[in-house]
């Protein structure tokens, strides 16, 4: 083990000096960063010092506040996005046999959520201009057994909601938006939320806006918003409405559905309140931060810069670099290795789904979807968050165009 770590450390001290030997950042940077400030720790202070940590008030505000901002009816405060897709996938009643069109240039969940419930995912390519996946792609994938899909906002730009949606309302099928990436963003002018018959959020850290964790379930209608309530909470109930049975006293409850115990604290709902107030705050730093990217790296032969259709008024998550490999002396892993010696903290989003050994052990092959496949060769993903100061941005691009000079074929 000890001998590994210092041939890895001779290796970086090896590209430190092929690059100069000072790298652009004196320390790491990393490719995401949550932002906390004095308001966000005193409302966890506050639940803190009060009497619910749990199951108290903090949940239904917080709901309501995520409606406001993005015009939907409902909204359903869970522990995790990926509870958020478990959650709607048993809402829009996934079982065995079903099965469930989704890319697979994503976070696993977005297809797991099917498995969880019984059904198949199954996977459309994406279009290679925009990253997200291809309404055409869709419509052929689509069988009697197709019963939803699962369109994913991907990097934060909207999926072409309404071509989507108008496949969806052709063959019946129900539309989840996975909008993991994407709060803050709009679609034809309206917040992303309340298009799909359901749309997922998720607050890791990385992401927009943070609860710690947590996810979030929108929606405009009542019967999906009932399944969701309970499948949070064990199926179990306190409403007399929805009783089989007249209440024994005034600690009774039922059990009148099947559910898991996906509920969100109210401390980190009281972080979530805090965070949504610096919403559009949080939205313009990171659009600057793009088009300062998208400039600079236009100019680039060795880049390709990710396209966004007119429809998308993009609040972006990430951030990619799609490298042009023909005009370069090497591959994608050997300009990771050097960002990240000179301090860049990179990742790679995402690994197409069905590449993954268990997901191979399902019976998927590599081969159906070329052009996600063609991309996730070529990806890297690089710094984006609030909290970067314009000299942070200036020196992520100083590193970006001293790797690919000196690793590229006109150099």
């Amino acid at each position: 083990m000890q001998k590994n770590k210092v041939l890895e450390r001779d290796a970086v001290m090896e590209k430190l000096a092929l690059f100069g030997g000072k790298p652009v950042f004196d320390k790491k940077i990393g490719y995401g960063h949550q932002y906390i400030d004095e308001s966000d720790i005193q409302a966890v202070t506050e639940v803190m010092r009060g009497d619910y940590l749990t199951c108290g008030p903090g949940l239904e505000e917080t709901e309501k506040k995520l409606c406001e901002l993005v015009g939907s009816k409902y909204a359903v405060l869970v522990s995790n996005g990926t509870a958020a897709l478990h959650a709607a996938c048993y809402a829009a009643d996934i079982s065995e046999g079903d099965e469930v069109i989704t890319t697979p240039i994503t976070f696993a969940a977005s297809a797991n959520c099917v498995l969880y419930c019984g059904g198949k995912p199954v996977f459309a390519d994406i279009d290679s201009d925009t990253y997200n996946i291809s309404a055409e792609s869709i419509e052929k994938k689509i069988t009697s057994r197709t019963k939803a899909v699962v369109a994913v906002d991907f990097t934060g730009q909207a999926a072409d909601l309404d071509a989507i949606k108008d496949i969806c309302d052709k063959y019946s099928l129900i539309l989840i938006e996975d909008g993991a990436h994407s709060i803050g963003t709009k679609y034809n002018g309206m917040p992303v939320g309340a298009v799909a018959d359901m749309t997922t959020f998720s607050f890791h850290p990385v992401k927009t806006v943070t609860a710690g964790e947590g996810g979030a379930i929108m929606t405009n209608s009542e019967a999906l918003y009932k399944r969701l309530i309970l499948f949070r909470a064990h199926g179990i109930t306190r409403n007399r409405i929805w009783m089989d049975n007249v209440p024994e006293g005034g600690w009774y409850y039922e059990q009148i559905g099947f559910g898991m115990n996906y509920r969100m604290t109210d401390i980190q709902a009281a972080l979530l309140r805090s965070q949504l107030d610096k919403l559009d705050m949080f939205a313009k730093r990171r659009k600057e931060i793009v088009k300062r990217y998208d400039e600079a790296f236009k100019e680039m032969p060795e880049i390709v810069v990710q396209k966004e259709i007119a429809q998308s008024d993009t609040v972006r998550h990430l951030y990619l670099l799609q490298l042009k490999l023909e005009m370069l002396t090497v591959g994608r892993k050997e300009i990771y290795e050097a960002l990240e010696a000179e301090n860049v903290g990179c990742n790679v989003h995402y690994i197409p789904v069905y590449y993954f050994p268990y997901y191979q052990r399902l019976g998927y092959r590599k081969g159906i979807c070329p052009n996600a496949e063609r991309l996730y060769e070529r990806l890297i993903t690089i710094p984006l968050y609030y909290g970067m100061q314009d000299e942070d941005v200036e020196k992520v691009i100083s590193a970006v165009k001293k790797v690919l000079t000196y690793y590229s074929k006109k150099g």
